[in-house]
């Protein structure tokens, strides 16, 4: 067993932890995780109502320790569901995507609420903010990362991180992540677990539809592409500092690098777009996956993720003690 200031903080027997993916993390996943071990988190991205009623309350149930994760520019918009949220006494609250002043309302808020606060950061500004807001834990995350991201690499930054807080807190390692090899690695530089949401979202129970999970199975890294496009066709307002990395597909060939004109004809071109997404036309929707694509090749059980990455870093671990002499 890998013992961590994470694992310590939490109370949790592996450092692994499952991405709050939005639509794709649900209570069953997050469930799964726990059970395993790992921490499992619901993912209620945009702050939808009826799936926080339906999966935060469902993953009440599972017992153990579970959260949820927040994006907090969104829950400014929709007044009433981060009470919802806490509403449910979540163990552990992600929060991501904010600005100082969100990170510090937010951070607060959650804390004042007894969970333990993990706030994801993409560079070593945003990191000491959040360590200076009460941050328990923070997630580092790399520009390898499927989904919204910066710019920064994973290997530098995880370790720029522990530098600029001089490990006040345990600091997760995010994007690139899908096996024990990474987690050893993530460990080798300072970090105190890792999150992993590509390998996760391709798992027996995943709410990933067959076709984003067969397209991802199917797909290698070279097939990702960072577009803004998804986010300009749903109108939602993200930082132009962030991009989404996806499979590419008929609409990110068609619409990446055209925001304005996308923008421009989003009546028009939205609700056909909605209807293609309903039926899990793969060619349309939005496939986020990160650069690990090369290493998930098959769709496992949550639990079988959580213990074979575990274990492989163990394995790895140890034979890289034996190579250092007196």
């Amino acid at each position: 067993m890998i013992s961590t200031k994470l694992t310590e903080l939490l109370g949790i027997d592996h450092p692994v932890v499952s991405a709050p993916m939005g639509s794709v993390s649900g209570a069953r996943l997050a469930t799964a995780v726990t059970q395993a071990g790992g921490l499992g988190l619901v993912g209620v991205s945009y702050g939808d109502a009826a799936f926080i009623d339906e999966h935060v309350a469902q993953a009440t149930k599972g017992g153990g320790v579970w959260g949820v994760g927040c994006v907090m520019f969104t829950f400014d918009e929709r007044p009433g569901l981060w009470d919802k949220v806490l509403g449910y006494a979540p163990p552990v609250i992600a929060l991501s995507f904010g600005d100082e002043d969100q990170v510090r309302r937010y951070v607060a808020s959650a804390a004042e609420s007894g969970a333990h606060v993990v706030v994801q950061v993409h560079d070593t500004e945003q990191a000491v903010v959040a360590v200076q807001a009460g941050a328990s834990v923070l997630v580092a995350q790399g520009a390898e990362a499927g989904g919204h991201h910066k710019i920064r690499a994973t290997l530098p930054l995880v370790p720029a991180v522990l530098d600029a807080t001089q490990g006040a807190v345990p600091v997760v390692a995010a994007g690139g992540f899908a096996d024990g090899r990474g987690l050893a690695a993530a460990l080798a530089l300072g970090a105190d677990g890792v999150m992993m949401g590509t390998r996760f979202a391709v798992t027996e129970e995943s709410l990933a539809t067959s076709g984003f999970k067969n397209t991802l199975v199917s797909a290698a890294a070279t097939d990702t592409v960072n577009t803004r496009a998804f986010d300009v066709v749903r109108g939602i307002p993200w930082d132009e500092v962030y991009q989404a990395r996806s499979v590419s597909n008929d609409f990110t060939r068609e619409w990446t690098g055209r925001d304005a004109e996308l923008a421009a004809r989003r009546s028009e071109i939205e609700p056909a777009w909605t209807a293609a997404v309903a039926r899990d036309d793969t060619g349309q929707r939005a496939l986020f996956a990160g650069e690990v694509l090369d290493l998930v090749t098959d769709v496992r059980p949550a639990a079988s993720v959580v213990h074979d990455t575990v274990a492989e870093a163990e394995d790895i671990l140890r034979r890289l003690a034996g190579r250092v002499r007196p």
